[in-house]
């Protein structure tokens, strides 16, 4: 088949041909379910990993940073 006579297929189910409307997708379902694994960490950028120090503090609201209210305050 020539290359103008191509549809590109859906980015999600891989089924359908793409709307232009929900490009890359074929629908807004395919779209929204694209969204909901980057929302809950369906997807990750690959990189180096990450250590997580336990014995370094984490920022909150009570690792008294200032501006923080005390009970002797």
């Amino acid at each position: 088949m020539p290359p103008e006579k191509r549809q590109p297929k859906c980015a999600q189910c891989r089924k359908k041909p793409v709307s232009a409307e929900y490009r890359p997708f074929c629908s807004k379902r395919c779209a929204d379910v694209d969204l909901g694994k980057w929302l809950n960490d369906g997807y990750a950028i690959p990189g180096p990993p990450v250590e997580d120090d336990e014995d370094s503090p984490r920022p909150g609201p009570h690792s008294g940073e200032a501006g923080d209210m005390s009970a002797e305050d």
